[in-house]
């Protein structure tokens, strides 16, 4: 042990010391002012006082542990460790708080074989005290009011805030465990929940809980208490792991129904009917231009099929599916998609008006009225009443004579015409088609250009040019012929145009057989043969290849043309000599 001012460093205690371990205890006070005997020597009376310490303290790792020291220069009464009244009371009288909490500080040290020596400036290494007398040490709640040596102390263990006493070494309990530092953000808190960390307790940003902080309060249950705050915790808990599985488990399900729906449209067949259909029957219309895709969307609109891929699949796997037009479709609900392939390639099931190139109106009407089970003549009442509601250009204004100011206006292409609807709807769209094709051209210019009176009079001449014409090659020629003979001036006609179609037009019939002496005796302003120039309007519904050449006739000096086999074969002359040759000949077919 290390006696202050008597030696350089310390000495092992005996063990065969009586003092050694707890043998000197005993259980025996000493008198006061008695020193307990060290190695069966008296010791004398060692008096610490307060000083400057100067730091000459130190501590020796090798020396017997806290509970093995024995202090000496005092007497316990009643649990205390006391001095007489000119003694300042030391030792076991105080319970030293951690190394990190003394109040001392260096001003105290620990001799652990039995003595506790301080060593002084007052010491003068022969046992005896110089007497110093003490100076105050802020850090020493002790002392606060300096005294000398001998001077009456304060007894601070009868105040309520002193230590408890001290008890014998044998008696002495193990210290207490130091306080655990609060969980990091990192740290696993192993509590009795058992290792919960400080996510699943409800911890936030910060490593300690403020609910937690609470807890270690005097008086409360801990931090990990049953009662309280801890239930709010077990509560939090149970809430963060509901919303851990209702994520995992969303996300699980959303992965499962992306995977199910890819391996549906990757591998599975589409949804589709079987057999023929039911015996509902709807109409269906296909517009121009439409795919298998578009198709399929407006069946299953109607009902006829259960999947737009399911058609795609069968239109595309038919060799013929591709031969599907435009047009209106009968066909039955509930029908398997190869089923309602097959059946719009059947003509019965096509529900559609076709408008051919050069085609009359009458013809039309009666055709609309059969698609739509009405009454023969009804759609041409309809025109006839409502022609002017039904879109026609503003430059289609007919005069008195015109027979059908819906003449040239119904446009050559395909049409649905389904029972249910109305004549009107198929008329309009027919219209409209007209007058979009016919907006492609300039044809107020060209009707300048050829000494025209407008672009009525164009489509008049082109469905003289379609009703005359038999080939492709036969239409600019004959466009030529029209606007040769409309000449006034020229010699060879002076303006009349003498073509059957017109008189045929008036007729309704297409005769090529007809005597001079019966077409002059009709007096009709269609009749081309008893008036000059064109007639009061088209004849017909002249197609795009017609009004083409209608617009860019030859210039060759064609006047006269005549289907000398009487069926395809059309032959054009420049004089009235030529056109005598080609009129025997179609006479010679005649009589043969």
């Amino acid at each position: 042990m290390t006696e202050y001012g008597r030696g350089q460093g310390s000495e092992p205690w005996p063990p065969e010391d009586p003092l050694y371990g707890d043998g000197g205890w005993g259980g025996q006070q000493p008198h006061a002012g008695h020193q307990p005997a060290h190695g069966g020597r008296q010791q004398p009376h060692q008096q610490s006082q307060y000083g400057d310490w100067s730091g000459q303290q130190g501590y020796d790792p090798g020396q017997a542990p806290y509970d093995q020291q024995q202090y000496t220069g005092g007497q316990y009464q009643g649990g205390h460790q006391q001095y007489p009244e000119q003694h300042q009371q030391y030792g076991e009288q105080q319970q030293y708080p951690p190394a990190d909490q003394q109040q001392y500080g260096e001003q105290q040290q620990y001799a652990h074989q039995g003595q506790q020596v301080y060593q002084q400036g007052g010491w003068d290494g022969t046992g005896t005290h110089a007497h110093v007398p003490y100076a105050a040490d802020p850090g020493d709640p002790y002392g606060q009011q300096p005294a000398a040596y001998g001077a009456e102390q304060p007894d601070h263990y009868g105040t309520q805030d002193a230590y408890p006493p001290p008890e014998p070494p044998g008696r002495r309990g193990a210290e207490p465990e130091p306080e655990a530092e609060p969980p990091t953000a990192t740290d696993w808190d192993p509590g009795p929940d058992r290792g919960e960390h400080a996510f699943f307790a409800g911890g936030g940003d910060t490593a300690v809980d403020t609910d937690d902080a609470d807890d270690d309060e005097p008086g409360g249950t801990g931090r990990r208490g049953r009662g309280g705050k801890g239930d709010k915790k077990k509560r939090r808990n149970g809430c963060a792991c509901l919303v851990v599985l209702l994520v995992f488990g969303g996300g699980l399900a959303g992965v499962s129904y992306v995977g199910y729906t890819f391996y549906q449209n990757r591998y599975a067949s589409a949804p589709d009917y079987s057999g023929d259909g039911t015996g509902q029957t709807v109409s269906i219309e296909v517009p121009k231009g439409a795919g298998g895709a578009e198709i399929g969307r407006r069946l299953k609109e109607a009902g006829v099929v259960k999947s737009v891929d399911a058609f795609v699949s069968a239109f595309t796997h038919n060799p013929e599916g591709d031969k599907i037009q435009a047009g209106a479709y009968i066909l039955k609900k509930q029908m398997s998609a190869s089923s309602a392939v097959e059946m719009m390639l059947d003509p019965k099931s096509q529900a559609n008006v076709m408008v051919k190139p050069g085609q009359r109106n009458v013809q039309v009407y009666q055709a609309i009225d059969d698609k739509l089970g009405l009454s023969a003549g009804t759609t041409k009442g309809v025109a006839r009443k409502d022609y002017a509601d039904l879109g026609l250009p503003s430059w289609a204004k007919g005069g008195e004579s015109v027979k059908d100011p819906l003449e040239g206006f119904l446009y050559p292409g395909t049409y649905a015409a389904a029972k249910g609807m109305k004549p009107e709807a198929v008329l309009k769209e027919m219209v409209r088609q007209a007058d979009a094709a016919y907006a492609r051209y300039d044809l107020a210019a060209k009707a300048k250009q050829f000494k025209l009176d407008g672009p009525m009079q164009v489509i008049t001449v082109a469905s003289l040019v379609q009703a005359e014409g038999k080939t492709i090659d036969d239409y600019r020629k004959m466009a030529e012929v029209v606007y040769n003979r409309l000449d006034y001036s020229n010699p060879e006609t002076y303006g009349f145009l003498q073509f059957d179609s017109t008189y045929n037009y008036v007729k309704n019939q297409s005769n090529i057989d007809i005597s001079l002496a019966e077409i002059k005796q009709n007096k009709d302003p269609y009749n081309t043969y008893s008036h000059k120039g064109l007639p009061p309007g088209p004849i017909g519904n002249p197609g795009e290849t017609a009004l083409k050449a209608t617009l860019d006739p030859t210039h060759d000096g064609w006047y006269y043309f005549v289907a000398t086999d009487g069926v395809s074969k059309t032959e054009f002359a420049r004089t009235h000599a030529d056109f005598e040759k080609l009129r025997d000949k179609f006479n010679a077919r005649s009589d043969g």
